[in-house]
């Protein structure tokens, strides 16, 4: 039983170094490709900043909502 340790983690680390350069060999091949126009490269940014914007947006008004309930039920938010 002392040799399954062994091959499981020697196989793991034989295929997440082959994911691994496959990955690195994806992108290095997708950066030589002609540069995109730089109106998507706009539009990509702003749909970003536009989720982004969103989540933040989400997050806070969960925290507020948080804070909210925790009040209304009286629990102590003192450390």
């Amino acid at each position: 039983m002392d040799w399954v340790p062994i091959v499981f983690v020697t196989f793991k680390f034989l295929v997440l170094a082959i994911g691994m350069f496959y990955a690195i060999k994806w992108h290095y091949d997708q950066g030589n490709k002609e540069p995109e126009k730089a109106k998507e490269m706009r539009a990509v940014i702003r749909a970003g900043g536009k989720v982004a914007a969103i989540f933040m947006v989400t997050l806070l008004g969960l925290g507020i909502a948080t804070y909210a309930l925790v009040n209304m039920l009286g629990m102590d938010m003192h450390y």
